[in-house]
């Protein structure tokens, strides 16, 4: 039985702005998450514990990001969406990642 996916509510209405293109390569990561699998695109997200994803998707010239959860219960959880406007390179801006950690510590105290 694959897991749930459960979203954060901001991450869902960011995620649903994304191109519909991107928004169905995500859902395909993100449904091989629940089914225990790990797609290609993505990749651990340093520095926030263990089980934390980063879906990184190219489209038209800009770049969309997805990080998820899978060890905060029974759950692939979305913590966050966002278009990288960045000139940082590759880097994932502070601001976006004190957002995640935020994120991360909200479901963590929700989840059992």
């Amino acid at each position: 039985m694959p897991r749930r996916i459960s979203w954060i509510k901001g991450a869902l209405k960011d995620f649903q702005a994304f191109p519909e293109a991107v928004q169905d390569q995500m859902t395909t990561a993100l449904r091989l998450a629940a089914h225990g699998e790990k797609a290609d695109r993505a990749k651990p997200m340093k520095g926030l514990g263990t089980g934390v994803f980063e879906i990184a998707l190219a489209s038209h010239g800009n770049a969309y990001r997805a990080v998820y959860a899978v060890q905060l219960g029974e759950e692939v959880w979305v913590i966050h969406a966002f278009q990288k406007k960045s000139i940082q390179g590759r880097k994932t801006p502070k601001p976006e990642i004190d957002l995640i950690r935020e994120r991360l510590k909200r479901v963590k105290e929700m989840v059992p």
